[in-house]
């Protein structure tokens, strides 16, 4: 398998924790999306959207976007339960990671990291503020629960994971989400450090737009 990454991603890093935990090797082909490289033609037929991650099976078919690629690499794992229910409760939090998380968290944290607030301005109070609300709802639902879904570990916390325990370099504000900030601890300890953050500072070209 082929997984098209970019460094400072955390939604690749999604991909890279879950075959980390599952000892599956993969060769990287690493992008400079900043400088158009997950924008050709050859890269849209793999991805429509234009975005890594995207893994690229060994017999060529490809999958794009992290949650479904957890969803096919987690299948027969610990990481996914059999149970229809159960199943359905991971794929709750991977819908919330990808329509609340990506759009708040991860896009201030994208913006503040790359020097893009200014020209973001006009949006930023009210992304910071929708910032703040989903956070709230995951302290009210974690809140005397140790795991999102079934009350075990499995891509739907990798997954929530991946950029709310960034959300400090967002610059957002996490002492009032004390249930949130002992949930980051504890997967954090379950995750370690095999699979490290990496940051757009790597990368001269981040200052620009995708």
């Amino acid at each position: 398998m082929k997984l098209y990454d970019y460094p400072g991603s955390q939604n690749a890093w999604k991909v890279r924790q879950l075959c980390a935990h599952l000892s599956i090797k993969y060769e990287t082909e690493w992008l400079s999306i900043f400088e158009g490289e997950s924008h050709t033609d050859a890269f849209f037929e793999c991805n429509p959207a234009g975005a890594v991650p995207v893994l690229q099976l060994d017999d060529g078919r490809c999958i794009a976007e992290s949650n479904a690629i957890l969803l096919y690499l987690a299948d027969g794992s610990d990481y996914l339960p059999d149970d229809l229910y159960e199943r359905a409760k991971v794929a709750q939090w991977l819908f919330f990671e990808a329509d609340y998380v990506q759009s708040t968290i991860a896009t201030l944290r994208h913006w503040n990291l790359t020097g893009k607030n200014e020209r973001n301005l006009g949006q930023l109070e009210k992304r910071r503020t929708a910032a703040q609300g989903v956070l709230g709802n995951l302290e009210r639902y974690l809140t005397g629960k140790c795991f999102l879904a079934n009350d075990r570990y499995s891509i739907a916390d990798i997954a929530v994971y991946a950029y709310t325990h960034l959300a400090h370099e967002a610059a957002l504000e996490m002492t009032a989400f004390p249930a949130v900030t002992a949930w980051i601890d504890r997967i954090g300890e379950i995750v370690g450090d095999q699979v490290p953050v990496r940051y757009y500072a790597e990368d001269p070209h981040s200052k620009g737009d995708l």
